[in-house]
């Protein structure tokens, strides 16, 4: 690597890509759980419901920031990207964020408005949750294959946005065992056993099917040494199933012990499976399209972008980290005034 890497800023498109790719792993981790949480609404009762809704209340708006600063540093940093991905994206994404609004009105709605009305915003709040993860699901299995148009494309593209709805079915239902007690706990914990097996069965599965109807990823996957590195993601995967199997099978324990470990195993998984994505398709923006060099902004206009994240990025971590910290501890009875 010579010192022109450095003094050129050819180094800026990969700080910016890393950043970006950080920003969407949060953004699906956490607003991950709370959309879960939505997904897991429908078939309990209205006080377990309002529990449910109590465990997220201090934290979803400040988890949907991370998509904003993710999307905001694709357009600024990479912006012929950001012009392919939402030509070849525009109906999912309009949907997502029509999903998004009705979810955020519901969020407050459904305690406000006369009781006789309250469930017609209750199923607003679950469809909304389910529109928003088959949505980002959707647009995730199109943007692994480049966006490749096709009968395989579409239907691989559906699966995933089926496969992101039990994985975050998975990670709400894990936030609850750790953010309740009682009943709504032993019933998040049978959740998480039937999401766990759906969610790692379809991700595997995927992998399977990924490399037939792209190319690109079977020349990836089937040559070494990338090959030791991708099967063992999926690998760990499953060790990682089987100890959650196992921990959910003694769930609960006496003083509420192990309650936090399907969460960070859940959160876990995730991030395999994101890193296996990177993996995937690196050097590439685009997967087959665009890398990450021929995308970006000029040197000039990174640095300045790189400045203003410096200051953000600091304000976000800090203020989610602190919102965790201050609401950690079971769920308390919720509250809107």
């Amino acid at each position: 690597m010579n010192s022109d890497f450095f003094q050129n800023g050819e180094w800026l498109p990969f700080v910016f890509a890393f950043l970006i790719g950080l920003s969407m792993l949060l953004y699906a981790v956490l607003d991950g759980y709370d959309i879960g949480v939505g997904l897991l609404s429908r078939s309990v009762s209205s006080e377990q419901r309002d529990r449910m809704i109590a465990s997220i209340g201090p934290f979803w708006d400040a988890n949907e920031t991370w998509l904003v600063l993710g999307v905001g540093l694709l357009l600024v940093a990479f912006p012929a990207a950001h012009g392919v991905v939402l030509t070849n994206l525009y109906l999912p994404v309009a949907l997502m964020m029509i999903a998004l609004i009705f979810r955020g009105v519901s969020f407050d709605f459904r305690k406000k408005v006369a009781p006789e009305a309250q469930a017609k915003w209750n199923h607003i709040f679950f469809w909304s949750s389910l529109g928003i993860a088959l949505s980002q699901g959707y647009m995730l299995g199109r943007f692994m294959i480049g966006f490749q148009i096709g009968l395989i494309s579409e239907l691989f593209a559906i699966f995933f946005g089926l496969l992101v709805v039990a994985g975050y079915a998975l990670m709400g239902s894990c936030w609850l065992i750790m953010k309740t007690e009682g009943e709504l706990q032993k019933k998040s914990i049978s959740w998480a056993k039937r999401a766990i097996l759906i969610m790692v069965a379809g991700a595997l599965l995927s992998s399977a099917v990924a490399p037939f109807v792209d190319t690109r990823i079977y020349d990836r996957m089937f040559s070494f040494p990338e090959i030791t590195l991708l099967i063992a993601m999926p690998l760990i995967s499953v060790i990682l199933t089987l100890l959650m199997r196992f921990i959910l099978a003694i769930l609960p324990l006496e003083g509420d012990r192990l309650n936090w470990m399907p969460f960070a195993i859940s959160v876990s998984i995730f991030v395999l499976g994101f890193l296996g994505l990177v993996y995937s398709f690196y050097p590439y923006i685009i997967p087959g399209q665009l890398k990450i060099v021929e995308a970006s902004a000029a040197p000039a206009s990174l640095k300045v972008i790189l400045i203003g994240t410096g200051v953000v990025l600091p304000f976000m971590v800090g203020y989610t980290a602190l919102a965790y910290w201050i609401f950690r501890g079971k769920a308390q009875e919720l509250r809107y005034d």
